[in-house]
């Protein structure tokens, strides 16, 4: 189903009218703003990798999975 095109003038009236205006969005390449990924790269001593993988498995997840949890945890933890 094609969507139909209005101008920005019609689309902020429908809006400012309470309008349903998502069939006039274009959603197919939307994204979060922040959560594209990026490549880090971090050396860890063989302890803490044996540690982290011991943990990853206990709970059924890789590695980088159990780090990227760990990380976000300590950062929401820790708001500056």
């Amino acid at each position: 189903m094609k969507k139909k095109s209005i101008s920005a003038v019609e689309f902020d009236e429908k809006f400012e009218n309470g309008e349903d205006i998502v069939p006039y969005l274009k959603t197919d390449k939307r994204t979060k703003p922040g959560l594209k990924a990026r490549r880090v790269s971090v050396d860890f001593p063989e302890w803490m990798v044996v540690e982290l993988d011991r943990a990853a498995q206990k709970l059924g997840i890789t590695r980088q999975s159990l780090i990227k949890v760990f990380i976000s945890e300590k950062l929401k933890d820790n708001a500056i």
